[in-house]
Protein backbone atom coordinates (compact mmCIF):
# COMPACT_ATOMS: atom_id res chain seq x y z
CA UNK A 1 0.00 0.00 0.00
CA UNK A 2 1.30 3.44 -0.93
CA UNK A 3 0.90 6.48 1.32
CA UNK A 4 -1.44 8.32 -1.04
CA UNK A 5 -3.69 5.24 -1.18
CA UNK A 6 -3.86 5.01 2.60
CA UNK A 7 -4.69 8.68 3.18
CA UNK A 8 -6.96 9.36 0.21
CA UNK A 9 -10.17 8.17 1.94
CA UNK A 10 -9.30 10.51 4.83
CA UNK A 11 -8.07 13.54 2.88
CA UNK A 12 -11.10 15.80 3.50
CA UNK A 13 -11.31 14.81 7.17
CA UNK A 14 -7.57 15.42 7.70
CA UNK A 15 -7.83 18.80 6.01
CA UNK A 16 -10.76 19.67 8.30
CA UNK A 17 -8.70 18.63 11.36
CA UNK A 18 -5.80 20.77 10.14
CA UNK A 19 -8.10 23.79 9.82
CA UNK A 20 -9.39 23.06 13.33
CA UNK A 21 -5.80 23.08 14.64
CA UNK A 22 -5.29 26.47 12.99
CA UNK A 23 -8.25 27.85 14.95
CA UNK A 24 -6.35 26.89 18.14
CA UNK A 25 -2.89 28.23 17.26
CA UNK A 26 -1.82 24.89 15.78
CA UNK A 27 -1.73 23.32 19.25
CA UNK A 28 -2.39 19.86 17.87
CA UNK A 29 -0.96 16.93 15.92
CA UNK A 30 -2.43 14.01 14.00
CA UNK A 31 -1.48 10.71 15.63
CA UNK A 32 -2.52 7.06 15.19
CA UNK A 33 -2.58 5.16 11.91
CA UNK A 34 -2.46 8.26 9.70
CA UNK A 35 0.75 9.44 11.42
CA UNK A 36 2.23 5.94 11.12
CA UNK A 37 1.51 6.09 7.38
CA UNK A 38 3.60 9.24 7.09
CA UNK A 39 6.38 8.34 9.54
CA UNK A 40 6.50 4.56 9.08
CA UNK A 41 4.69 2.37 6.60
CA UNK A 42 1.14 3.01 5.36
CA UNK A 43 -1.42 0.69 6.91
CA UNK A 44 -5.15 0.41 7.08
CA UNK A 45 -6.88 2.56 9.64
CA UNK A 46 -10.52 3.34 10.30
CA UNK A 47 -10.38 6.90 11.58
CA UNK A 48 -8.33 10.02 12.18
CA UNK A 49 -6.79 10.36 15.62
CA UNK A 50 -5.55 13.71 16.88
CA UNK A 51 -4.22 15.31 20.03
CA UNK A 52 -4.82 18.94 20.92
CA UNK A 53 -3.62 20.84 23.99
CA UNK A 54 -6.84 22.16 25.46
CA UNK A 55 -8.48 22.18 28.85
CA UNK A 56 -11.79 20.39 29.37
CA UNK A 57 -13.13 23.91 30.04
CA UNK A 58 -12.55 24.61 26.32
CA UNK A 59 -14.60 21.66 25.02
CA UNK A 60 -17.60 23.82 24.10
CA UNK A 61 -15.37 26.21 22.16
CA UNK A 62 -13.66 23.27 20.42
CA UNK A 63 -17.00 21.70 19.48
CA UNK A 64 -18.23 25.01 18.08
CA UNK A 65 -15.07 25.43 15.99
CA UNK A 66 -15.27 21.78 14.90
CA UNK A 67 -18.86 22.27 13.75
CA UNK A 68 -17.68 25.06 11.43
CA UNK A 69 -15.39 22.45 9.84
CA UNK A 70 -18.27 19.96 9.54
CA UNK A 71 -16.87 17.88 12.38
CA UNK A 72 -19.76 16.86 14.60
CA UNK A 73 -20.33 14.60 17.63
CA UNK A 74 -20.85 10.92 16.86
CA UNK A 75 -22.19 10.06 20.33
CA UNK A 76 -24.81 11.53 22.64
CA UNK A 77 -23.50 13.76 25.42
CA UNK A 78 -20.12 14.18 23.72
CA UNK A 79 -19.20 17.07 26.01
CA UNK A 80 -19.81 15.09 29.23
CA UNK A 81 -17.93 12.12 27.78
CA UNK A 82 -15.06 14.45 26.83
CA UNK A 83 -14.87 15.98 30.30
CA UNK A 84 -14.70 12.52 31.88
CA UNK A 85 -12.37 10.79 29.39
CA UNK A 86 -10.45 13.72 27.83
CA UNK A 87 -11.36 12.50 24.34
CA UNK A 88 -14.02 13.73 21.92
CA UNK A 89 -15.62 11.13 19.65
CA UNK A 90 -16.47 13.07 16.51
CA UNK A 91 -17.17 12.52 12.84
CA UNK A 92 -16.46 14.46 9.68
CA UNK A 93 -20.03 14.61 8.42
CA UNK A 94 -19.39 14.88 4.64
CA UNK A 95 -17.23 11.74 4.59
CA UNK A 96 -18.58 9.98 7.72
CA UNK A 97 -14.98 9.57 8.88
CA UNK A 98 -14.55 9.03 12.60
CA UNK A 99 -12.31 11.58 14.31
CA UNK A 100 -11.08 11.02 17.86
CA UNK A 101 -9.57 14.12 19.43
CA UNK A 102 -7.70 13.62 22.69
CA UNK A 103 -7.27 16.61 24.99
CA UNK A 104 -3.64 16.79 26.03
CA UNK A 105 -2.63 17.64 29.58
CA UNK A 106 0.71 15.91 30.24
CA UNK A 107 4.11 17.61 29.91
CA UNK A 108 5.08 14.97 27.33
CA UNK A 109 2.01 15.81 25.22
CA UNK A 110 2.84 19.51 25.38
CA UNK A 111 6.41 18.81 24.30
CA UNK A 112 5.17 16.55 21.51
CA UNK A 113 2.96 19.29 20.11
CA UNK A 114 5.69 21.92 20.41
CA UNK A 115 8.10 19.60 18.58
CA UNK A 116 5.50 18.70 15.92
CA UNK A 117 6.11 19.67 12.32
CA UNK A 118 4.22 19.86 9.05
CA UNK A 119 4.87 16.95 6.69
CA UNK A 120 3.64 16.94 3.13
CA UNK A 121 2.79 14.05 0.85
CA UNK A 122 0.24 13.43 -1.88
CA UNK A 123 -0.56 17.19 -1.97
CA UNK A 124 -1.57 17.09 1.69
CA UNK A 125 0.15 19.01 4.50
CA UNK A 126 -0.35 17.47 7.93
CA UNK A 127 0.90 18.42 11.39
CA UNK A 128 2.60 15.37 12.94
CA UNK A 129 4.67 14.47 15.99
CA UNK A 130 8.33 13.61 15.52
CA UNK A 131 9.10 9.93 14.87
CA UNK A 132 10.49 9.66 18.42
CA UNK A 133 7.33 11.08 19.98
CA UNK A 134 5.07 8.80 17.95
CA UNK A 135 7.20 5.84 19.07
CA UNK A 136 6.75 6.94 22.69
CA UNK A 137 2.96 7.19 22.24
CA UNK A 138 2.85 3.78 20.62
CA UNK A 139 5.03 2.34 23.40
CA UNK A 140 2.58 3.58 26.02
CA UNK A 141 -0.27 1.67 24.33
CA UNK A 142 2.06 -1.28 23.52
CA UNK A 143 -0.56 -3.45 21.84
CA UNK A 144 0.79 -5.82 19.15
CA UNK A 145 -0.36 -3.35 16.46
CA UNK A 146 1.49 -0.50 18.23
CA UNK A 147 4.70 -2.54 18.49
CA UNK A 148 4.51 -3.30 14.76
CA UNK A 149 3.97 0.43 14.09
CA UNK A 150 7.12 1.17 16.10
CA UNK A 151 9.06 -1.34 13.97
CA UNK A 152 7.97 0.40 10.75
CA UNK A 153 8.96 3.82 12.12
CA UNK A 154 12.35 2.49 13.26
CA UNK A 155 12.91 0.88 9.84
CA UNK A 156 12.25 4.20 8.08
CA UNK A 157 14.28 6.51 10.36
CA UNK A 158 17.98 5.78 10.65
CA UNK A 159 18.83 8.37 13.26
CA UNK A 160 16.41 8.52 16.15
CA UNK A 161 16.96 10.24 19.48
CA UNK A 162 17.12 7.01 21.51
CA UNK A 163 17.80 8.86 24.77
CA UNK A 164 14.54 10.82 24.45
CA UNK A 165 12.60 7.63 23.72
CA UNK A 166 14.24 5.83 26.64
CA UNK A 167 13.59 8.68 29.08
CA UNK A 168 9.86 8.94 28.30
CA UNK A 169 9.18 5.22 27.90
CA UNK A 170 10.84 4.51 31.25
CA UNK A 171 8.92 7.39 32.86
CA UNK A 172 5.58 6.09 31.58
CA UNK A 173 6.52 2.48 32.40
CA UNK A 174 7.06 3.51 36.02
CA UNK A 175 3.68 5.24 36.24
CA UNK A 176 1.93 2.37 34.45
CA UNK A 177 3.75 -0.19 36.59
CA UNK A 178 5.04 -2.02 33.52
CA UNK A 179 8.80 -2.22 34.14
CA UNK A 180 9.23 -4.64 31.22
CA UNK A 181 8.05 -2.01 28.71
CA UNK A 182 11.43 -0.41 28.06
CA UNK A 183 12.98 -3.83 27.34
CA UNK A 184 10.39 -4.49 24.61
CA UNK A 185 10.98 -1.11 22.98
CA UNK A 186 14.76 -1.33 23.36
CA UNK A 187 14.80 -4.63 21.44
CA UNK A 188 12.93 -3.00 18.57
CA UNK A 189 15.26 0.01 18.59
CA UNK A 190 18.34 -2.21 18.54
CA UNK A 191 17.42 -3.18 14.99
CA UNK A 192 18.23 0.39 14.03
CA UNK A 193 21.84 0.29 15.21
Amino acid sequence: MKLHESIEPFREAIEAVQRLFARFENRGVVIGGIAVGFLGRPRLTEDVDALIMLSVQDISRLLEAASAEKIVPRIENVEAFGRKNRVLLLQHSPTETGIDISLGILPFEEEMIERGTIKSAAALAIRLPTPEDLIIMKAIAHRPKDLEDIRTIVDKHVSLDIKRIEYWVKSFAEVLETPELWGKIERILERQE
